[in-house]
Protein backbone atom coordinates (compact mmCIF):
# COMPACT_ATOMS: atom_id res chain seq x y z
CA UNK A 1 0.00 0.00 0.00
CA UNK A 2 2.86 2.02 0.71
CA UNK A 3 6.52 2.14 0.76
CA UNK A 4 7.66 4.80 3.75
CA UNK A 5 5.24 7.29 5.28
CA UNK A 6 7.24 10.97 5.20
CA UNK A 7 5.13 12.64 8.02
CA UNK A 8 6.89 15.25 9.66
CA UNK A 9 8.58 13.91 13.05
CA UNK A 10 8.06 16.82 15.33
CA UNK A 11 5.72 14.94 17.99
CA UNK A 12 2.74 16.02 17.98
CA UNK A 13 -0.78 15.95 19.73
CA UNK A 14 -2.85 12.23 19.02
CA UNK A 15 -4.56 14.62 16.26
CA UNK A 16 -1.22 13.67 14.36
CA UNK A 17 1.26 10.66 13.90
CA UNK A 18 4.33 10.86 15.85
CA UNK A 19 5.98 7.48 14.93
CA UNK A 20 5.66 7.18 11.40
CA UNK A 21 7.82 4.11 9.48
CA UNK A 22 7.74 1.13 8.18
CA UNK A 23 7.95 -1.85 10.51
CA UNK A 24 11.80 -2.28 11.03
CA UNK A 25 13.97 -6.03 11.21
CA UNK A 26 13.69 -8.77 9.50
CA UNK A 27 10.71 -10.47 11.56
CA UNK A 28 7.88 -12.19 9.75
CA UNK A 29 5.67 -9.25 9.96
CA UNK A 30 8.68 -6.38 8.63
CA UNK A 31 8.45 -4.42 5.77
CA UNK A 32 11.40 -6.01 4.74
CA UNK A 33 9.99 -9.30 4.43
CA UNK A 34 6.59 -7.96 3.30
CA UNK A 35 6.81 -5.29 0.38
CA UNK A 36 6.41 -7.71 -2.26
CA UNK A 37 3.17 -5.81 -3.80
CA UNK A 38 5.79 -2.76 -3.79
CA UNK A 39 7.72 -4.06 -5.80
CA UNK A 40 5.56 -5.31 -7.95
CA UNK A 41 4.44 -1.70 -8.81
CA UNK A 42 7.79 -0.47 -8.82
CA UNK A 43 8.73 -2.93 -11.94
CA UNK A 44 5.81 -1.74 -14.07
CA UNK A 45 8.13 1.87 -13.89
CA UNK A 46 11.57 0.27 -15.40
CA UNK A 47 10.99 1.29 -18.36
CA UNK A 48 10.56 5.30 -17.22
CA UNK A 49 13.27 5.22 -15.40
CA UNK A 50 15.90 3.26 -17.55
CA UNK A 51 14.67 5.85 -20.36
CA UNK A 52 14.73 8.70 -18.18
CA UNK A 53 18.50 8.34 -16.58
CA UNK A 54 19.87 7.41 -19.68
CA UNK A 55 18.40 10.45 -21.51
CA UNK A 56 19.57 12.87 -18.78
CA UNK A 57 22.86 11.45 -18.93
CA UNK A 58 22.87 11.63 -22.67
CA UNK A 59 22.09 15.53 -22.16
CA UNK A 60 24.38 16.39 -19.33
CA UNK A 61 27.00 14.35 -19.66
CA UNK A 62 28.51 14.87 -16.06
CA UNK A 63 31.49 13.15 -14.50
CA UNK A 64 29.78 12.33 -11.76
CA UNK A 65 25.99 11.25 -11.74
CA UNK A 66 23.41 11.26 -8.80
CA UNK A 67 20.55 9.78 -7.83
CA UNK A 68 18.21 10.27 -5.10
CA UNK A 69 15.56 7.92 -4.13
CA UNK A 70 13.22 9.56 -1.16
CA UNK A 71 11.68 7.12 0.88
CA UNK A 72 13.78 4.18 0.38
CA UNK A 73 12.46 2.63 3.41
CA UNK A 74 14.25 -0.60 4.67
CA UNK A 75 13.25 -3.68 2.38
CA UNK A 76 15.54 -4.82 -0.82
CA UNK A 77 13.37 -2.14 -3.06
CA UNK A 78 15.41 0.57 -2.38
CA UNK A 79 18.10 -0.83 -4.82
CA UNK A 80 16.24 -2.17 -7.10
CA UNK A 81 15.50 0.63 -10.04
CA UNK A 82 18.38 2.43 -8.86
CA UNK A 83 20.59 -0.76 -10.19
CA UNK A 84 18.50 -0.23 -13.38
CA UNK A 85 18.78 3.22 -14.27
CA UNK A 86 22.81 2.75 -13.63
CA UNK A 87 22.90 -0.04 -16.09
CA UNK A 88 21.19 1.60 -18.51
CA UNK A 89 23.76 4.73 -18.48
CA UNK A 90 26.77 2.55 -18.52
CA UNK A 91 25.04 0.23 -21.27
CA UNK A 92 24.37 2.95 -23.50
CA UNK A 93 28.02 4.37 -23.34
CA UNK A 94 30.16 3.64 -26.60
CA UNK A 95 33.19 5.65 -25.81
CA UNK A 96 35.08 6.97 -22.64
CA UNK A 97 34.65 6.33 -18.92
CA UNK A 98 31.44 6.17 -17.11
CA UNK A 99 30.65 8.41 -14.55
CA UNK A 100 30.93 7.59 -11.11
CA UNK A 101 28.03 7.67 -9.09
CA UNK A 102 26.64 8.90 -6.11
CA UNK A 103 23.27 7.55 -4.51
CA UNK A 104 21.37 9.26 -2.02
CA UNK A 105 19.20 7.19 -0.22
CA UNK A 106 16.28 8.91 1.73
CA UNK A 107 13.93 8.72 4.71
CA UNK A 108 13.29 9.65 8.15
CA UNK A 109 15.49 9.45 10.44
CA UNK A 110 12.84 6.66 12.48
CA UNK A 111 13.93 4.31 9.53
CA UNK A 112 15.30 0.99 9.81
CA UNK A 113 18.62 2.45 8.27
CA UNK A 114 20.64 -0.67 9.52
CA UNK A 115 18.74 -2.73 7.37
CA UNK A 116 19.36 -0.89 4.02
CA UNK A 117 22.96 -0.41 4.89
CA UNK A 118 23.56 -3.74 5.16
CA UNK A 119 23.24 -4.44 1.89
CA UNK A 120 25.50 -1.46 0.50
CA UNK A 121 28.71 -3.10 -0.24
CA UNK A 122 27.12 -6.01 -2.11
CA UNK A 123 25.36 -3.55 -4.19
CA UNK A 124 28.38 -1.29 -5.04
CA UNK A 125 30.38 -4.44 -5.66
CA UNK A 126 28.29 -6.39 -7.83
CA UNK A 127 27.50 -2.80 -10.24
CA UNK A 128 31.62 -2.50 -10.29
CA UNK A 129 32.11 -6.13 -11.69
CA UNK A 130 29.14 -6.47 -14.13
CA UNK A 131 28.55 -2.68 -15.15
CA UNK A 132 32.00 -1.28 -14.57
CA UNK A 133 30.44 1.13 -11.98
CA UNK A 134 31.54 3.18 -9.90
CA UNK A 135 29.05 3.77 -6.93
CA UNK A 136 29.03 5.86 -3.94
CA UNK A 137 25.91 5.11 -1.50
CA UNK A 138 24.72 7.63 1.56
CA UNK A 139 22.00 7.73 3.42
CA UNK A 140 20.07 11.23 3.98
CA UNK A 141 17.61 11.04 6.84
CA UNK A 142 14.80 13.78 6.36
CA UNK A 143 11.71 14.49 5.67
CA UNK A 144 11.31 15.06 1.93
CA UNK A 145 8.73 17.45 2.12
CA UNK A 146 11.49 20.16 2.69
CA UNK A 147 15.02 20.93 1.69
CA UNK A 148 17.75 17.91 1.31
CA UNK A 149 20.34 18.03 -0.98
CA UNK A 150 22.91 20.56 -1.91
CA UNK A 151 21.62 22.85 -4.60
CA UNK A 152 22.12 22.18 -8.55
CA UNK A 153 23.58 18.70 -7.23
CA UNK A 154 20.71 15.99 -8.27
CA UNK A 155 20.25 15.07 -11.97
CA UNK A 156 17.99 11.77 -10.89
CA UNK A 157 15.08 11.87 -8.48
CA UNK A 158 12.68 8.91 -7.91
CA UNK A 159 10.25 8.63 -5.15
CA UNK A 160 8.14 5.15 -5.26
CA UNK A 161 5.06 4.61 -3.49
CA UNK A 162 5.69 7.27 -0.86
CA UNK A 163 4.11 10.95 -1.99
CA UNK A 164 0.77 9.84 -0.63
CA UNK A 165 1.65 9.98 2.54
CA UNK A 166 1.09 13.74 4.10
CA UNK A 167 4.12 15.76 6.51
CA UNK A 168 1.09 15.78 8.94
CA UNK A 169 -2.29 15.04 9.90
CA UNK A 170 -4.71 17.61 8.18
CA UNK A 171 -5.97 20.52 10.15
CA UNK A 172 -9.46 20.81 10.19
CA UNK A 173 -10.80 17.52 11.04
CA UNK A 174 -12.49 18.55 14.26
CA UNK A 175 -15.22 21.03 14.91
CA UNK A 176 -15.12 24.18 17.19
CA UNK A 177 -15.89 22.37 20.12
CA UNK A 178 -13.24 19.83 19.23
CA UNK A 179 -15.70 17.14 18.48
CA UNK A 180 -14.08 14.76 15.32
CA UNK A 181 -15.96 15.51 12.13
CA UNK A 182 -15.09 11.71 10.96
CA UNK A 183 -16.16 9.53 13.35
CA UNK A 184 -15.25 5.79 13.40
CA UNK A 185 -13.11 6.31 9.92
CA UNK A 186 -9.70 7.14 9.31
CA UNK A 187 -9.70 8.33 6.22
CA UNK A 188 -12.29 10.05 3.51
CA UNK A 189 -14.96 7.49 3.34
CA UNK A 190 -18.81 7.83 1.78
CA UNK A 191 -19.70 8.62 4.57
CA UNK A 192 -17.50 11.74 5.49
CA UNK A 193 -18.79 15.12 5.72
CA UNK A 194 -17.22 17.45 2.80
CA UNK A 195 -14.99 19.34 5.24
CA UNK A 196 -12.81 16.21 5.78
CA UNK A 197 -11.97 16.15 1.79
CA UNK A 198 -11.50 19.32 1.89
CA UNK A 199 -9.04 19.64 4.74
CA UNK A 200 -6.74 16.53 3.27
CA UNK A 201 -6.82 18.53 -0.17
CA UNK A 202 -5.69 21.28 1.16
CA UNK A 203 -2.67 19.01 2.97
CA UNK A 204 -1.99 17.87 -0.04
CA UNK A 205 -1.55 20.96 -2.11
CA UNK A 206 0.77 22.17 0.77
CA UNK A 207 2.50 19.69 0.86
CA UNK A 208 3.61 18.72 -2.36
CA UNK A 209 4.08 21.97 -3.31
CA UNK A 210 6.87 22.40 -0.46
CA UNK A 211 8.20 19.29 -2.20
CA UNK A 212 8.04 20.32 -5.86
CA UNK A 213 9.77 23.69 -4.32
CA UNK A 214 12.65 21.92 -2.79
CA UNK A 215 13.37 19.62 -5.30
CA UNK A 216 13.66 22.19 -7.97
CA UNK A 217 16.43 23.89 -6.12
CA UNK A 218 18.31 21.13 -5.72
CA UNK A 219 17.89 19.73 -9.61
CA UNK A 220 20.53 19.88 -11.88
CA UNK A 221 18.97 22.01 -15.18
CA UNK A 222 18.26 18.85 -17.48
CA UNK A 223 17.49 17.02 -14.64
CA UNK A 224 14.39 14.96 -14.39
CA UNK A 225 11.70 13.70 -11.18
CA UNK A 226 9.74 10.03 -11.65
CA UNK A 227 7.52 9.87 -8.84
CA UNK A 228 4.93 6.97 -7.75
CA UNK A 229 2.22 7.29 -5.45
CA UNK A 230 -1.50 5.91 -4.96
CA UNK A 231 -4.10 7.93 -6.75
CA UNK A 232 -7.76 8.30 -7.82
CA UNK A 233 -8.78 8.29 -11.32
CA UNK A 234 -10.68 11.45 -11.35
CA UNK A 235 -11.78 13.93 -8.68
CA UNK A 236 -14.33 12.40 -7.00
CA UNK A 237 -13.41 10.88 -3.47
CA UNK A 238 -15.70 7.83 -3.42
CA UNK A 239 -13.56 5.73 -5.65
CA UNK A 240 -13.99 2.39 -3.71
CA UNK A 241 -10.52 1.41 -5.33
CA UNK A 242 -8.68 4.51 -3.06
CA UNK A 243 -10.73 3.83 0.17
CA UNK A 244 -11.35 0.70 0.48
CA UNK A 245 -8.72 -1.03 2.60
CA UNK A 246 -8.82 1.89 4.75
CA UNK A 247 -13.02 0.99 4.89
CA UNK A 248 -11.76 -2.42 5.90
CA UNK A 249 -9.01 -1.12 8.92
CA UNK A 250 -11.84 0.84 10.72
CA UNK A 251 -13.84 -1.70 10.27
CA UNK A 252 -11.23 -3.94 11.77
CA UNK A 253 -11.05 -1.36 14.66
CA UNK A 254 -14.35 -1.02 15.74
CA UNK A 255 -15.16 -4.92 15.72
CA UNK A 256 -12.45 -4.32 18.66
CA UNK A 257 -14.39 -1.72 19.98
CA UNK A 258 -17.20 -4.17 19.99
CA UNK A 259 -15.15 -6.80 22.29
CA UNK A 260 -14.19 -3.89 24.51
CA UNK A 261 -9.91 -3.90 23.44
CA UNK A 262 -10.60 -0.36 22.14
CA UNK A 263 -11.80 2.78 23.27
CA UNK A 264 -14.33 4.10 20.46
CA UNK A 265 -12.91 7.41 21.86
CA UNK A 266 -9.65 6.94 20.42
CA UNK A 267 -10.90 5.21 17.00
CA UNK A 268 -12.76 8.27 15.90
CA UNK A 269 -9.40 11.05 16.95
CA UNK A 270 -7.34 8.73 14.48
CA UNK A 271 -6.48 10.06 11.18
CA UNK A 272 -4.53 8.68 8.94
CA UNK A 273 -1.68 11.08 7.44
CA UNK A 274 -2.72 9.83 3.78
CA UNK A 275 -4.19 11.21 0.46
CA UNK A 276 -4.49 10.14 -2.89
CA UNK A 277 -4.60 12.48 -5.26
CA UNK A 278 -6.31 12.58 -8.98
CA UNK A 279 -4.26 13.23 -11.81
CA UNK A 280 -5.65 16.61 -11.98
CA UNK A 281 -4.83 17.63 -8.74
CA UNK A 282 -1.09 16.67 -9.78
CA UNK A 283 -1.37 18.63 -12.66
CA UNK A 284 -2.48 21.52 -10.72
CA UNK A 285 -0.20 21.69 -8.26
CA UNK A 286 3.23 21.16 -11.10
CA UNK A 287 1.90 24.00 -12.90
CA UNK A 288 1.17 26.39 -9.91
CA UNK A 289 4.57 25.71 -8.49
CA UNK A 290 6.17 26.22 -11.83
CA UNK A 291 9.75 24.99 -11.87
CA UNK A 292 9.14 21.65 -14.14
CA UNK A 293 7.75 20.78 -17.27
CA UNK A 294 5.33 18.07 -17.00
CA UNK A 295 6.08 15.94 -19.33
CA UNK A 296 3.03 12.99 -18.41
CA UNK A 297 0.54 11.79 -15.23
CA UNK A 298 0.01 7.85 -16.05
CA UNK A 299 -2.65 6.18 -14.24
CA UNK A 300 -1.90 2.65 -13.42
CA UNK A 301 -4.12 -0.13 -12.09
CA UNK A 302 -2.47 -2.86 -10.38
CA UNK A 303 -4.55 -6.21 -9.42
CA UNK A 304 -3.40 -6.87 -5.98
CA UNK A 305 -4.52 -10.29 -5.37
CA UNK A 306 -1.46 -12.28 -7.15
CA UNK A 307 -2.49 -16.09 -6.48
CA UNK A 308 -5.57 -16.41 -7.49
CA UNK A 309 -6.32 -17.97 -4.08
CA UNK A 310 -8.16 -15.60 -1.90
CA UNK A 311 -7.29 -16.92 1.12
CA UNK A 312 -3.73 -16.50 0.80
CA UNK A 313 -3.94 -13.27 -1.13
CA UNK A 314 -6.15 -11.61 1.81
CA UNK A 315 -2.77 -12.79 4.16
CA UNK A 316 -0.59 -11.49 2.21
CA UNK A 317 -2.29 -8.21 1.26
CA UNK A 318 -2.92 -7.75 5.52
CA UNK A 319 0.88 -8.61 5.70
CA UNK A 320 1.65 -5.60 3.34
CA UNK A 321 -0.63 -3.51 4.99
CA UNK A 322 0.79 -4.36 8.43
CA UNK A 323 4.21 -3.68 7.50
CA UNK A 324 3.37 0.02 7.08
CA UNK A 325 0.00 1.08 9.49
CA UNK A 326 1.47 -1.44 12.52
CA UNK A 327 4.08 1.64 13.58
CA UNK A 328 1.34 4.25 13.46
CA UNK A 329 -1.53 2.48 14.74
CA UNK A 330 0.50 0.97 17.46
CA UNK A 331 1.08 4.54 18.87
CA UNK A 332 -2.37 5.72 18.89
CA UNK A 333 -3.75 2.38 20.13
CA UNK A 334 -1.24 0.21 21.64
CA UNK A 335 1.03 -2.62 20.33
CA UNK A 336 -1.40 -5.31 22.47
CA UNK A 337 -4.05 -5.29 20.27
CA UNK A 338 -2.28 -5.42 16.79
CA UNK A 339 -3.05 -9.26 16.19
CA UNK A 340 -6.41 -9.17 16.72
CA UNK A 341 -6.69 -6.28 14.79
CA UNK A 342 -5.00 -8.23 11.72
CA UNK A 343 -6.41 -11.14 12.31
CA UNK A 344 -10.20 -9.32 11.94
CA UNK A 345 -8.50 -7.68 8.52
CA UNK A 346 -6.91 -10.48 6.90
CA UNK A 347 -10.65 -12.05 7.43
CA UNK A 348 -12.12 -8.90 5.82
CA UNK A 349 -9.97 -8.54 3.04
CA UNK A 350 -10.07 -12.08 2.32
CA UNK A 351 -13.98 -11.76 1.89
CA UNK A 352 -13.52 -8.34 -0.22
CA UNK A 353 -11.34 -10.75 -2.39
CA UNK A 354 -14.16 -13.25 -2.94
CA UNK A 355 -16.43 -10.99 -3.34
CA UNK A 356 -14.67 -8.76 -5.92
CA UNK A 357 -14.61 -12.19 -7.58
CA UNK A 358 -11.35 -12.44 -6.75
CA UNK A 359 -9.85 -8.91 -8.20
CA UNK A 360 -8.80 -6.10 -5.87
CA UNK A 361 -7.40 -3.35 -7.60
CA UNK A 362 -5.14 -0.16 -6.67
CA UNK A 363 -4.32 2.98 -9.19
CA UNK A 364 -0.76 4.22 -9.04
CA UNK A 365 0.62 7.50 -10.04
CA UNK A 366 3.42 7.71 -12.42
CA UNK A 367 4.46 11.36 -12.71
CA UNK A 368 7.45 12.51 -15.15
CA UNK A 369 8.81 15.71 -14.47
CA UNK A 370 11.70 17.45 -15.98
CA UNK A 371 13.42 20.71 -15.24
Amino acid sequence: MASSPHCSDKPQSMDGVTVVRMKEGISESSYAKNSSLQKKGMDTLKSFVTESATRVYESVKPERFTIAELGCASGPNAFGLVEDAIRSITGNISRGAPPEFSVLLNDLPTNDFNAVFSRVSEFAAKLKAEAKAEVFLSGVPGSFYGRLFLSRSVHLVCSFNSLHWLSQVPPGLSDETNTPLNKGKMFISSTSPPAVPTAYLKQFQRDFGLFLQSRAAEIVPGGTMILSMLGRKNRGYTDVETTILWDLLSESLSALVSQGLVDQEKVDAYNAPFYAPSPQEIEEEVRREGSFSLDCVQTLEMNLSVTGDAKRDGTMLSMVIRAVQEPMLSHQFGPGIMDALFHKFTELVTKAIMDKGGIMNVNTEMVLVRM
